[in-house]
């Protein structure tokens, strides 16, 4: 266990050497390195949480209920529309908690209309009673459901906070329908809650101009409020020809010294664009974001190439949010600030500071035990320990991972564990001496005796770290990832840096007696 190959020798220097350097810059800062020292040296430094730099912490509330209303009534027109296409007639269609209910005006038709209904989609129960035909979600399918809009709104809602250019947000699902979002060093969430609190669901419909003339909705149209012409209702075909999950970019640009929109489709929505623009020439189409319109352009000439604008009364800045939405995609359902809170960064400096000075404090406790219990031992011991602090700061700086209050506990844990390893191997080395073995050979054993208690600890801790990263939320995920990063770090140093510096010491000077 004391011979060491070149290459090991080489291995551990490189790595301890790259461990220095890249915790580096968390010392003198990585500003000070790019400015005075050439560029191919590291200047990342590790990410500040909201704890440690302050900012925002929005708590986000998914309606889901809103998801299932839409999804009752997809399942309902479904229905619907089964029935019509094998000439199936039905009445007193209505709605009921989690599904639909209705009567056949021929019971005859009962066994084939069950059939129909059951295809209609998966996951439904639909039952018989007395001639009423009822269809539910079931409860797996409801939770499903739930389960599959708050996953949707959590990537959702990163993708919109990336666009913005949000240093490190945090976002977590919290409960059944509630997402936490922190962003760190953003004292002022007004911009981000203001695109969090829009759908961006964006539609094309054709505009269906008797229903406008109507007032009032005729089958398979309906009557939406026009943005720009405060008091007009433009109807529009039910169903639209375009959708936004159809849409590949969108960026914003000027057209005739004007703010708008250009988009890219797909090649199904550029096909059906093509074909519907062909199709209506000279007709008027509605562009319908969230439930409204905002632009009402006519076809002058087929569209074909798969790329558009959308024009508007848009200043830039709303050019540039509607861009964003549109290519991070639209929300499931609407998202409702519950509760919002900002932490000042003169408190994220105080737990900085007191973060530092529990670190610091830590540090020279356990420098002062191992010297003072293990001699020349304990020395190696330390030079390893600081070694694997910087290891443990270079991770984490290339990672870009964030650094929490949490998570400076578990470096302050790992600084513990660091030299327990060496602790065991010391004290079995010491075991071997005092029994009448030579240095040499106590030493030896020491390791290899000492080597499995070591790695069975460290493993079973980081399955522990694994895991609480796996399942906690924001804070416990943190102290995760550093005291997951701290185990690897401190088995390195001690079973490969401290016992190069005893092997290397036992080799050049052949000592009689154990200096511990």
């Amino acid at each position: 266990m004391i011979h060491f190959p070149r290459w090991k020798i080489i291995l551990i220097f490189i790595v301890s050497i790259w461990g220095v350097l890249y915790a580096l810059p968390n010392i003198v800062g990585g500003a000070w390195m790019q400015e005075n020292l050439p560029s191919f040296m590291p200047g990342k430094t590790v990410n500040l949480g909201l704890d440690l730099q302050g900012g925002s912490h929005l708590l986000l509330d998914v309606d889901v209920n809103t998801v299932i209303k839409e999804r009752i009534d997809s399942l309902g027109d479904g229905v619907k529309k089964s029935l019509r296409d094998e000439r199936i007639r039905y009445t007193g269609f209505a709605h009921i908690d989690n599904g639909v209910r209705l009567s056949l005006r021929d019971n005859t038709e009962l066994k084939k209309a069950l059939k129909e209904i059951r295809g209609v989609e998966d996951g439904v129960i639909v039952t018989e009673d007395a001639g009423k035909i009822t269809v539910k979600y079931d409860d797996t399918a409801l939770d499903e459901i739930k389960r599959q809009t708050v996953s949707q709104s959590i990537e959702i809602v990163r993708r919109r906070v990336d666009e913005t250019g949000t240093k490190e947000p945090s976002i977590s699902r919290q409960g059944d329908s509630r997402i936490v979002l922190q962003l760190p060093g953003l004292e002022d969430p007004a911009r981000i809650k203001e695109l969090l609190g829009r759908t961006a669901k964006l539609s094309f419909h054709l505009v269906d101009d008797e229903t406008t003339q109507l007032g009032r909705p005729r089958p398979g149209t309906r009557l939406l409020p026009h943005q720009e012409r405060q008091g007009l209702d433009v109807g529009i075909v039910a169903r639209p020809t375009i959708t936004g999950d159809m849409l590949t970019n969108a960026t914003p640009s000027f057209q005739q010294g004007q703010p708008v929109v250009s988009f890219r489709l797909n090649g199904i929505g550029a096909k059906k664009f093509c074909e519907t623009s062909s199709a209506n020439v000279g007709r008027l189409f509605a562009i319908v974001l969230d439930g409204e319109v905002i632009s009402s352009p006519v076809f002058r000439e087929p569209i074909c190439g798969g790329a558009a604008v959308i024009s508007g009364s848009f200043t830039v800045e709303e050019a540039n949010d509607l861009s964003l939405l549109l290519r991070a995609g639209a929300l499931p359902a609407p998202l409702k600030v519950v509760e919002e809170r900002t932490v000042g960064p003169s408190l994220g400096a105080d737990s900085v500071e007191a973060g530092q000075n529990a670190a610091m404090v830590a540090v020279v406790f356990v420098l002062f035990f191992m010297f003072l219990s293990y001699g020349r031992f304990g020395v190696y011991a330390n030079g390893a320990l600081l070694i694997n602090i910087c290891l443990i700061f270079a991770a984490l700086s290339s990672l870009q991972a964030t650094l929490t209050l949490p998570g400076i506990a578990g470096i302050v844990l790992t600084i513990g564990m660091a030299v327990d390893a060496n602790v065991l191997i010391f004290e079995r080395i010491r075991e071997e001496f005092k029994n009448g073995r030579s240095l040499i050979a106590s030493v030896d054993s020491g390791y290899q005796q000492a080597m499995s208690t070591i790695v069975d600890a460290n493993v079973t801790t980081l399955i522990a770290a694994v895991l609480l990263y796996s399942f906690g939320t924001g804070p416990i995920k943190g102290f995760a990832v550093t005291l997951a990063i701290g185990i690897v770090t401190s088995m390195f140093s001690a079973i490969m840096v401290t016992r190069l510096m005893v092997a290397h010491w036992v080799k050049t000077k052949k000592p009689l007696e154990l200096p511990i």
